[in-house]
Parts: structure tokens; C-alpha cells; sequence
């Protein structure tokens, strides 16, 4: 499905935001719940803000996609791409504006630190990402 793109864009691997919207809108899910976000995201297309994504998978992982849940797959999403792409600063500012989520990850850094965020990725979502 086109989930496994959009988890390898919000995880910071070489894809796009428009072929995350493109292979989300390929092949989407028969998940009632979703029909909202493939409409918004078929409207607006790559200019939707990372939420969407977030919301849209948490939802087809059969979560709830409420803020909190939302704010918490994101500030996990954001470690792991921010360690991927070595965003130094982003880790930085993620350190002081994340701190609660980032201070599970202890003095991880580079790889290690890639692997937690992605590890605490699947436990938001309750499943694993290829």
C-alpha cells in the first residue's frame, strides 16, 4: 500500500512529498475513516501540511488520530528524520521542543538514534514499517 512510502518520507529516507501523495492516492485503503484524508490530499495534494500524513496513518494502522496522538507520531517521525538526513540543528531544536519524547532516546546518536526513533515510530502505530 502507499503507506510504506509515506512512512519512508516521514522517516527522512530519498522520497518526496508528492509521491508520498501520489502512492497514498494509487492505492488507498478501503478504511472508511481514511475517505476524509485521500479527499483532502486529492485537493490539495503536496502542499499538505506532514499532520495529514500522520493523521491519515495512524488511521490506517487502526489508531486513533487525535492531537495528542498526532503531536506524538510526529515528534518521534521528526527524531528519525532529522538523525537520517544528520540535520544537526534540527536535532538540536527537536532536543529542547521535544524534550519529554527526546529524552527517551538518551545519548543515542546517528544510526542507534535513527533505529530508536524509528523502533518508537511502530510503537505509536502499533505495527512494524518496512
Amino acid at each position: 500500500m502507499g503507506w510504506e512510502i509515506v512512512d519512508g518520507y516521514l522517516l527522512g529516507e530519498a522520497v518526496s512529498k508528492p509521491d508520498a501523495v501520489a502512492a497514498l492516492l494509487a492505492d488507498r485503503a478501503d478504511v472508511p475513516a481514511a475517505a476524509p484524508f485521500y479527499r483532502a490530499l486529492e485537493a490539495v495534494g503536496a502542499r499538505a501540511a506532514d499532520e495529514a500524513f500522520l493523521a491519515l496513518r495512524l488511521v490506517l494502522a487502526g489508531r486513533t488520530a487525535d492531537d495528542l496522538a498526532v503531536k506524538r507520531l510526529r515528534a518521534v517521525a521528526n527524531v528519525a528524520r532529522a538523525a537520517r538526513t544528520g540535520d544537526l540543528a534540527g536535532l538540536a531544536l527537536l532536543r529542547k521542543r521535544e524534550a519529554a519524547t527526546f529524552s527517551a532516546f538518551g545519548d543515542l546518536s546517528g544510526d542507534a538514534l535513527v533505529d530508536a526513533a524509528r523502533a518508537a515510530y511502530e510503537r505509536e502505530l502499533g505495527t512494524r514499517v518496512p
